[in-house]
Protein backbone atom coordinates (compact mmCIF):
# COMPACT_ATOMS: atom_id res chain seq x y z
CA UNK A 1 0.00 0.00 0.00
CA UNK A 2 2.65 2.56 0.78
CA UNK A 3 4.66 1.59 -2.67
CA UNK A 4 1.19 2.64 -4.04
CA UNK A 5 1.01 5.91 -2.87
CA UNK A 6 4.88 6.91 -3.55
CA UNK A 7 4.69 6.06 -6.76
CA UNK A 8 5.59 9.02 -8.89
CA UNK A 9 2.56 10.57 -11.19
CA UNK A 10 3.44 11.45 -14.38
CA UNK A 11 1.45 13.77 -16.35
CA UNK A 12 2.57 12.53 -19.47
CA UNK A 13 1.23 9.41 -18.93
CA UNK A 14 -2.70 10.87 -18.53
CA UNK A 15 -2.42 12.66 -21.88
CA UNK A 16 -3.68 10.37 -24.56
CA UNK A 17 -5.96 12.32 -26.68
CA UNK A 18 -5.31 15.71 -25.41
CA UNK A 19 -5.86 18.62 -27.77
CA UNK A 20 -2.54 20.87 -27.43
CA UNK A 21 -4.22 24.14 -28.24
CA UNK A 22 -1.31 26.42 -27.67
CA UNK A 23 2.56 25.66 -29.52
CA UNK A 24 5.22 26.76 -31.80
CA UNK A 25 5.48 23.65 -33.73
CA UNK A 26 4.93 24.96 -37.62
CA UNK A 27 9.01 24.94 -39.34
CA UNK A 28 10.75 28.25 -39.42
CA UNK A 29 7.92 31.05 -38.79
CA UNK A 30 8.93 31.97 -35.01
CA UNK A 31 10.74 31.48 -32.31
CA UNK A 32 9.72 27.97 -31.95
CA UNK A 33 10.64 25.12 -34.64
CA UNK A 34 13.33 26.33 -36.85
CA UNK A 35 12.87 23.54 -39.59
CA UNK A 36 10.78 20.74 -40.35
CA UNK A 37 13.65 18.53 -38.83
CA UNK A 38 12.22 20.52 -35.59
CA UNK A 39 9.13 20.06 -36.18
CA UNK A 40 8.68 16.15 -36.88
CA UNK A 41 10.57 15.87 -33.19
CA UNK A 42 7.91 17.28 -31.71
CA UNK A 43 5.43 15.79 -33.59
CA UNK A 44 6.89 12.18 -32.89
CA UNK A 45 7.42 13.49 -29.01
CA UNK A 46 3.43 13.81 -29.04
CA UNK A 47 2.99 10.65 -30.69
CA UNK A 48 5.15 9.30 -27.84
CA UNK A 49 2.67 10.42 -24.87
CA UNK A 50 -0.74 9.54 -26.94
CA UNK A 51 -1.62 12.58 -28.42
CA UNK A 52 -2.87 12.44 -31.74
CA UNK A 53 -4.14 16.10 -32.33
CA UNK A 54 -2.73 19.72 -31.88
CA UNK A 55 -3.85 23.07 -33.44
CA UNK A 56 -0.60 24.84 -34.61
CA UNK A 57 -0.57 28.74 -33.15
CA UNK A 58 2.50 30.36 -34.24
CA UNK A 59 2.68 34.04 -33.38
CA UNK A 60 1.20 36.71 -35.43
CA UNK A 61 3.34 39.64 -34.15
CA UNK A 62 4.20 42.49 -36.44
CA UNK A 63 7.51 43.81 -35.40
CA UNK A 64 8.94 40.46 -34.81
CA UNK A 65 7.05 37.80 -36.23
CA UNK A 66 5.35 39.32 -39.21
CA UNK A 67 2.84 36.58 -39.92
CA UNK A 68 -0.09 36.33 -42.35
CA UNK A 69 -3.03 33.83 -42.43
CA UNK A 70 -1.12 32.83 -46.16
CA UNK A 71 2.24 32.18 -44.29
CA UNK A 72 0.85 29.89 -41.66
CA UNK A 73 -0.76 27.96 -44.17
CA UNK A 74 2.07 27.48 -46.55
CA UNK A 75 4.23 26.11 -42.84
CA UNK A 76 1.48 24.01 -42.56
CA UNK A 77 1.91 22.68 -45.73
CA UNK A 78 5.72 22.16 -46.18
CA UNK A 79 4.92 20.04 -42.73
CA UNK A 80 2.51 18.31 -43.79
CA UNK A 81 4.53 17.39 -46.98
CA UNK A 82 7.39 16.17 -44.13
CA UNK A 83 5.33 14.01 -42.31
CA UNK A 84 3.83 12.25 -45.59
CA UNK A 85 7.64 11.83 -46.66
CA UNK A 86 8.76 10.42 -43.07
CA UNK A 87 5.53 7.84 -43.04
CA UNK A 88 3.91 9.96 -40.05
CA UNK A 89 0.29 8.95 -40.15
CA UNK A 90 -2.40 8.97 -37.43
CA UNK A 91 -1.75 12.65 -36.42
CA UNK A 92 -3.95 15.69 -37.30
CA UNK A 93 -2.38 19.21 -36.90
CA UNK A 94 -5.12 22.50 -37.27
CA UNK A 95 -4.28 26.11 -37.63
CA UNK A 96 -4.35 28.60 -35.91
CA UNK A 97 -2.64 31.90 -34.22
CA UNK A 98 -1.49 33.92 -30.91
CA UNK A 99 -2.15 36.97 -31.06
CA UNK A 100 -0.29 39.63 -29.68
CA UNK A 101 -2.34 42.71 -28.84
CA UNK A 102 -0.24 45.37 -29.63
CA UNK A 103 -1.46 48.58 -31.88
CA UNK A 104 -1.93 46.80 -34.87
CA UNK A 105 -4.18 44.35 -33.65
CA UNK A 106 -7.52 46.04 -34.15
CA UNK A 107 -6.01 46.73 -38.00
CA UNK A 108 -5.25 42.78 -38.41
CA UNK A 109 -8.84 41.79 -37.10
CA UNK A 110 -10.38 44.16 -39.08
CA UNK A 111 -8.45 43.46 -42.14
CA UNK A 112 -9.39 39.66 -41.33
CA UNK A 113 -5.52 38.51 -41.17
CA UNK A 114 -6.02 36.80 -37.81
CA UNK A 115 -6.70 33.00 -37.03
CA UNK A 116 -8.88 31.95 -34.37
CA UNK A 117 -8.96 28.29 -32.79
CA UNK A 118 -11.60 26.08 -34.32
CA UNK A 119 -14.88 26.58 -32.18
CA UNK A 120 -14.92 30.50 -32.56
CA UNK A 121 -12.44 31.12 -29.63
CA UNK A 122 -9.49 33.46 -30.36
CA UNK A 123 -5.70 33.01 -28.60
CA UNK A 124 -4.44 36.30 -27.50
CA UNK A 125 -1.14 37.04 -25.95
CA UNK A 126 0.34 40.23 -24.02
CA UNK A 127 3.64 42.13 -23.25
CA UNK A 128 4.73 40.21 -20.27
CA UNK A 129 5.64 43.51 -18.50
CA UNK A 130 3.13 45.79 -18.82
CA UNK A 131 -0.77 45.73 -20.19
CA UNK A 132 -1.38 47.35 -23.91
CA UNK A 133 -3.50 50.27 -23.97
CA UNK A 134 -6.15 48.90 -26.47
CA UNK A 135 -6.80 45.83 -24.34
CA UNK A 136 -10.77 46.91 -24.00
CA UNK A 137 -10.64 48.01 -27.48
CA UNK A 138 -9.12 45.09 -28.66
CA UNK A 139 -11.92 42.72 -26.42
CA UNK A 140 -14.22 44.84 -28.18
CA UNK A 141 -12.79 43.95 -31.98
CA UNK A 142 -13.12 40.28 -30.62
CA UNK A 143 -16.40 40.37 -29.49
CA UNK A 144 -17.61 42.35 -32.76
CA UNK A 145 -16.59 39.11 -34.56
CA UNK A 146 -18.41 36.99 -32.60
CA UNK A 147 -15.10 34.84 -30.96
CA UNK A 148 -14.55 34.06 -27.65
CA UNK A 149 -11.17 35.38 -26.12
CA UNK A 150 -8.59 33.41 -24.34
CA UNK A 151 -6.08 34.65 -22.73
CA UNK A 152 -3.09 32.73 -23.17
CA UNK A 153 -0.56 31.87 -19.72
CA UNK A 154 -2.05 34.76 -17.71
CA UNK A 155 0.25 32.84 -14.89
CA UNK A 156 3.28 34.84 -16.67
CA UNK A 157 1.94 38.76 -16.89
CA UNK A 158 5.08 40.06 -14.57
CA UNK A 159 2.02 42.77 -13.91
CA UNK A 160 -0.93 40.99 -13.11
CA UNK A 161 1.03 38.20 -10.84
CA UNK A 162 0.36 40.09 -7.55
CA UNK A 163 -2.82 41.68 -8.76
CA UNK A 164 -5.51 38.98 -8.29
CA UNK A 165 -8.40 41.31 -8.73
CA UNK A 166 -7.30 42.48 -11.90
CA UNK A 167 -7.12 38.42 -12.53
CA UNK A 168 -10.86 37.83 -11.27
CA UNK A 169 -11.92 41.58 -13.44
CA UNK A 170 -10.79 39.67 -16.87
CA UNK A 171 -12.70 36.96 -15.88
CA UNK A 172 -15.78 39.03 -15.69
CA UNK A 173 -15.29 40.43 -18.79
CA UNK A 174 -15.69 37.09 -20.39
CA UNK A 175 -12.01 36.16 -21.04
CA UNK A 176 -11.22 32.68 -20.51
CA UNK A 177 -8.05 31.62 -19.46
CA UNK A 178 -5.39 28.97 -20.89
CA UNK A 179 -2.24 28.05 -18.46
CA UNK A 180 1.04 26.35 -20.07
CA UNK A 181 2.08 23.23 -18.93
CA UNK A 182 5.20 24.29 -18.49
CA UNK A 183 4.18 26.72 -15.83
CA UNK A 184 2.69 23.48 -13.85
CA UNK A 185 6.50 22.23 -14.43
CA UNK A 186 7.97 25.14 -12.96
CA UNK A 187 10.11 25.72 -16.16
CA UNK A 188 9.90 29.08 -16.34
CA UNK A 189 9.80 30.86 -12.46
CA UNK A 190 8.37 29.57 -9.02
CA UNK A 191 6.37 32.69 -9.73
CA UNK A 192 4.69 31.79 -12.52
CA UNK A 193 4.59 27.55 -10.97
CA UNK A 194 2.55 29.11 -8.08
CA UNK A 195 0.12 31.17 -9.91
CA UNK A 196 -0.72 28.80 -12.12
CA UNK A 197 -1.60 26.66 -9.85
CA UNK A 198 -3.63 29.36 -7.33
CA UNK A 199 -5.22 29.84 -10.92
CA UNK A 200 -6.29 26.35 -10.79
CA UNK A 201 -7.31 26.18 -7.21
CA UNK A 202 -9.82 29.04 -7.87
CA UNK A 203 -11.39 27.52 -11.09
CA UNK A 204 -10.62 30.44 -13.22
CA UNK A 205 -8.76 28.07 -15.82
CA UNK A 206 -10.26 27.39 -18.62
CA UNK A 207 -7.96 25.45 -20.65
CA UNK A 208 -4.38 23.63 -20.97
CA UNK A 209 -1.87 24.17 -23.32
CA UNK A 210 1.81 23.14 -23.49
CA UNK A 211 3.24 26.21 -24.98
CA UNK A 212 6.10 24.25 -26.50
CA UNK A 213 9.00 25.54 -28.76
CA UNK A 214 11.22 22.78 -28.77
CA UNK A 215 12.37 19.36 -27.33
CA UNK A 216 13.70 20.72 -24.30
CA UNK A 217 10.22 22.15 -23.32
CA UNK A 218 8.67 19.22 -24.16
CA UNK A 219 11.01 16.82 -21.83
CA UNK A 220 10.24 19.34 -19.23
CA UNK A 221 6.35 18.42 -19.57
CA UNK A 222 7.49 14.57 -19.83
CA UNK A 223 9.08 14.68 -16.19
CA UNK A 224 6.26 16.66 -14.51
CA UNK A 225 5.42 15.05 -11.42
CA UNK A 226 2.27 15.28 -9.58
CA UNK A 227 0.48 14.52 -6.50
CA UNK A 228 -2.87 12.60 -6.76
CA UNK A 229 -4.93 15.80 -5.82
CA UNK A 230 -3.15 18.08 -8.71
CA UNK A 231 -3.97 15.37 -11.45
CA UNK A 232 -7.37 14.97 -10.18
CA UNK A 233 -7.65 18.85 -11.21
CA UNK A 234 -5.81 18.42 -14.40
CA UNK A 235 -8.10 15.63 -15.74
CA UNK A 236 -11.14 17.62 -16.34
CA UNK A 237 -9.09 20.20 -18.69
CA UNK A 238 -7.31 17.23 -20.48
CA UNK A 239 -11.29 15.94 -21.08
CA UNK A 240 -12.67 19.59 -21.78
CA UNK A 241 -9.47 19.87 -24.88
CA UNK A 242 -10.98 16.38 -26.35
CA UNK A 243 -14.53 17.67 -25.94
CA UNK A 244 -14.09 21.02 -27.36
CA UNK A 245 -11.23 20.49 -29.89
CA UNK A 246 -11.45 17.24 -31.46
Amino acid sequence: MLGFFSKKIYLADYLEDFVDIHNHVLPGIDDGAKNTADSLALIRAYQSVGIKKIIATPHIFAPLYPNTPELIQDAHERLLLAMQEEGIDSFEIETAAEHMIDTKFEELMENDHHMPLSGGYMLSEMSFLQPPLNFDEAMIAINRRRLTPILAHPERYVFLQRRPKKLIKLKEQGILFQINLLSLAGYYDKEVEQLAWKLLDQGMVDFLGSDIHNMHHFKAIKELTLKPKRLEQLLPLIGKSIEVFY
